[in-house]
């Protein structure tokens, strides 16, 4: 296997996919970058634009190309001197069609399907025990019925039920029925015969592998009977057609055949509460897979083996291992079926959080790199003041915590109530089977468990119930968790809170109690994940650079010594794992967060800002005929107008075009006036409107365009220090798509906007010298755009290029932090790596006025040479005004033979 030393991002789609992908295999391989980095390619849902969706583990995705065109991608690259690392998703499958044949499957046969246990279904939940809730209806399930919504469809010999888009299988015993009324007016012996016959297959609760094989043996002779009939006697089939007819129009009789099959159709708000699956977050038709199963494992991983061992591929992202029941037993596995293969998780860690260093993988995907760099842009000093103009602004006087807490609770409540219940329900039997908790209603145990959930600090434990192993780390994490949780309310009941920490220390032995260990640990990481990413990001806007996807938003900021000791740790703990600053899931770019970065060093000059744009707004609020309260509230609300103001600056220029979709997902994702699932109209067109007369506004638009320029260059040098940080550090650094220019996208899907690689190439040839000692012609390039970001394409590529000349080093070489003394000591971050590199840049660009005055950082001994300005320098104290003085960011190279 090819070393991954970095990565190149590309988010395949149909409208970029294997083919366009090999056209900049050159250019990416140009840029300096070892290995191509695919979002995931397997087989997704017809249409999927990202391709976490997968319907199939065994082919391509036919949308991008196809096995042929993957093929060539795959030449392309290697051509290239590429590599391939592959995003894939072993959490979840989609089930929204037949084009999952696994899921089609279990529908069609219940629990006798070969597949039932691939699946992460509880059979036994709920009333309808064997059966699976599917919350696809538009209205309640008897409206849709009575309106005609549902019908039942002949395919040759097969049928299925249809509502709109929506197809399912038909299980074939309850057509019995329907066969014997149109053999009756058809007549035909033949067709009675079949219908007689399907009495005999094993009922779908069958699961024992006898009458399993026997019932999908049986049924497909018997639909090839039945295609040969319909095909040979016209009379039959025009019969059959008739009386499938008769019977979508007959509420009762379609309702009576409905109920025999392996699924309930249902009311899509049914899943709030009552769902007996294991979705991806609270996503209805991502259905969780039972990885923890070889079989599962082996199915979803063969292809994605084959190429490990034949080196197509080198390494792997794994999407939402704490999805998993068992993250380290799925790691493992991993690992032993590809031992050399570079693996990274996408695990987000909490600040505190140190990831598992007995898991058999090379680190995060690199959202822990990507908020402890940020810091290093936030002036600390200036917190207060931000402060207290958000709570001014936006009424909100709570803190972050306070209001993430809030936002478990509503998760839980609106979103993955189903999740729970179904604990609550396995938690309810565990008590029936000790005496001491027999006692407990249904409603107590739910709110001890829900208190319990909302009291994680993180995303989740790591208890081993299967293996029987609780890691000291994780016995206090969960006592921490008891301890707050029953703070929570005056009369949480200590004794059982003790039972549900014995149980979670595997102290209490049993099956179901295993079984609730691990099903707890699948469930407080989606509620984290929906309440504080994707809610309370949304709310607590008080400094939106920081609100990022493993960020905590009341963290303001990160000490130089602080970053040097993360990173002397990462150096010797996590040295392969991924460095990344925007990727597809973030929030805001690294350069919109960088910009937004600079306004902590000025906030007297923000609120003035934020002042002005008030009063320059006013007229365009309306009053809130919906609001939660009649104390004269006005749209949008404080928290999302201010929201606004930082969105536009952070991404300026940008148009309705893109700050409308925007807006949408923000107040939605808020879910304080409108959601996803409860949209008010009402106050998403007062937002709208708000943003459509702010940006038509010329006032606006002057202190908007005002303020971008004067923090313009000062937002492009924190992009430019947070580049080199990134390609310098320990670690796989990751470029994503599009990114080694300004890039001022917001989340997605303004991020997955198509990138124009035309652009790129024809401006890296600008920047690619063809002596690597004479940078002449290429700074001067640097030195005449002001349009593009010449400079972050520059520093890319430079320092790329040293990574690909020297991966020993940068992979494996220590971290060490330089002193730096003098008057703007504060401004400047400078480490080596290995003693071979040096790396140097500024910080808080805005306050330091690009003057170091007097300030030196202290070089090792010998000759360097700075592959970003071209200039050689000897070791020892060098003035950072004579080393910045023709590029603003250094990376020095120890010439050899300096020693």
């Amino acid at each position: 296997m090819q070393r991954v030393i970095s990565t190149y991002r590309i988010q395949l789609n149909p409208d970029f996919d294997f083919d366009a992908a090999a056209k900049v295999a050159p250019y990416i391989r140009s840029l300096g970058v070892s290995h191509v980095y695919a979002s995931p390619y397997l087989q997704a849902a017809p249409g999927s634009t990202h391709g976490y969706d997968v319907v199939d583990h065994s082919q391509v995705n036919e949308e991008l190309g196809g096995e042929k065109a993957h093929e060539w991608f795959c030449r392309a690259l290697g051509k290239n001197g590429l590599g391939q690392v592959l995003d894939i998703v072993p959490n979840h499958m989609a089930i929204s069609g037949p084009e999952n044949r696994w899921w089609w499957d279990v529908l069609e046969n219940g629990p006798s399907s070969r597949y039932a246990v691939y699946f992460d279904v509880d059979w036994q939940y709920s009333e309808i025990e064997n059966r699976v809730l599917l919350p696809i209806l538009g209205d309640h399930y008897g409206r849709v019925i009575e309106a005609r919504e549902i019908r039942v469809e002949r395919h040759a010999g097969s049928f299925t039920v249809r509502y709109y888009d929506n197809t399912f299988p038909v299980d074939p015993r309850s057509m019995k029925p329907v066969f014997e009324r149109a053999a009756d007016h058809a007549d035909s012996a033949d067709l009675a015969f079949i219908a007689g016959s399907l009495d005999h297959l094993p009922p779908p609760t069958s699961t024992d592998r006898k009458s399993r094989r026997r019932r999908h043996r049986d049924k497909e002779v018997l639909r090839a009977q039945l295609d040969r009939l319909l095909e040979e006697q016209p009379a039959v089939r025009r019969a059959l057609d008739e009386e499938l007819e008769r019977l979508n129009n007959d509420a009762d009789r379609l309702a009576e055949l409905l109920d025999r099959q392996n699924y309930r159709l249902a009311f899509w708000r049914i899943a709030r509460s009552d769902l007996a699956y294991r979705r991806f977050f609270d996503i209805n038709d991502l259905v969780g897979l039972r990885m923890e199963d070889d079989e599962v494992f082996d199915d979803t991983h063969a292809l994605i083996t084959r190429w490990l061992h034949e080196g197509v591929i080198d390494g792997l992202r794994i999407d939402h291992p704490d999805g998993l029941r068992d993250p380290e037993e799925y790691f493992r596995r991993l690992h032993d079926s590809a031992p050399n293969a570079w693996v990274v998780g996408e695990k987000i860690l909490h600040p505190d959080e140190q990831l598992r260093q007995d898991w058999p993988v090379a680190g995060t995907t690199g959202y822990d790199f990507l908020n402890a760099a940020l810091g290093l842009c936030i002036d600390q000093r200036n917190e207060s003041a931000f402060d207290t103009l958000f709570r001014e602004i936006s009424g909100e006087q709570r803190s972050y915590h306070e209001i993430l807490t809030e936002k478990k609770y509503l998760v839980i409540r609106e979103l993955l109530g189903s999740d729970v219940n179904r604990l609550v329900s396995l938690l309810t039997d565990i008590c029936g089977r000790h005496r001491r908790y027999r006692d407990y209603s249904r409603e107590e145990l739910h709110q001890t468990l829900v208190d319990l959930i909302v009291a994680f600090p993180v995303y989740r434990s790591y208890v081993r119930p299967d293996a029987g192993t609780v890691t000291e780390e994780d016995a206090q994490l969960l006592r921490s968790v008891v301890a707050q949780a029953q703070t929570t309310r005056e009369d949480s009941d200590e004794e059982l809170f003790t039972f549900l920490l014995r149980i979670m220390l595997l102290e209490v032995d049993g099956e179901q109690e295993r079984e609730f260990v691990a099903r707890l640990q699948q469930i407080t990481g989606p509620v984290m994940a929906k309440a504080a990413e994707d809610t309370a990001f949304y709310c607590y806007t008080r400094f939106t650079a920081l609100n990022e996807v493993g960020g905590e938003p009341d963290r303001f900021g990160l000490a130089p010594h602080s970053f040097h000791e993360l990173m002397r740790e990462r150096a010797h703990t996590w040295p392969g794992a991924m460095l990344a600053s925007s990727t597809h899931d973030t929030k805001r770019s690294e350069d919109v967060r960088s910009r937004l970065a600079v306004l902590s060093e000025l906030p007297e000059r923000w609120e003035s800002f934020v002042r002005k744009m008030q009063e320059a707004c006013a007229g365009f609020r309306r009053p809130a005929s919906t609001a939660p309260t009649e104390d004269g509230t006005q749209y949008p609300d404080g928290a999302t107008e201010y929201l606004m103001y930082q969105t536009v600056v952070g991404a300026w220029p940008i148009e309705l075009e893109r700050l409308q979709p925007y807006l949408e997902k923000a107040v939605r994702e808020a879910k304080l006036y409108s959601s996803w699932t409860n949209i008010d109209p009402e106050y998403e067109a007062a937002v709208f409107e708000f943003a459509e007369s702010m940006l038509g506004s010329d006032t606006c638009r002057s202190l908007i365009q005002e303020l971008v320029e004067e923090i313009r260059e000062a937002g492009w040098l924190n992009s430019l220090a947070l580049t080199l940080l990134k390609l310098a550090c320990p670690g796989v650094p990751d470029i994503y798509q599009g990114n080694e220019l300004w890039d001022l996208s917001l989340v997605d899907p303004d991020n997955r906007r198509a990138v124009d690689y035309e652009l790129r190439s024809e401006l890296l040839a600008r920047v690619s010298p063809d002596d690597e000692t004479d940078l002449g012609e290429a700074l001067a390039a640097v030195a005449a755009d002001t349009e593009h970001g010449l400079a972050k394409l520059w520093v890319t590529r430079q320092a790329l290029h040293l990574r690909r000349r020297r991966p020993v080093l940068f992979l494996e070489g220590e971290y060490q932090a330089l002193d730096v003394s003098g008057e703007k000591a504060a401004h400047a971050v400078a480490f080596s790596r290995g003693g071979k590199v040096v790396a140097l840049l500024p910080r808080l660009p805005y306050t330091l006025g690009g003057d170091w005055a007097d300030t030196t950082v202290h070089l090792p001994e010998g000759r360097w040479f700075n592959v970003l300005s071209g200039e050689v320098v000897s070791g020892g104290a060098v003035a950072l005004k004579e080393l910045c003085a023709n590029f603003p960011v250094a990376l020095l190279e120890k010439a050899p033979g300096a020693d």
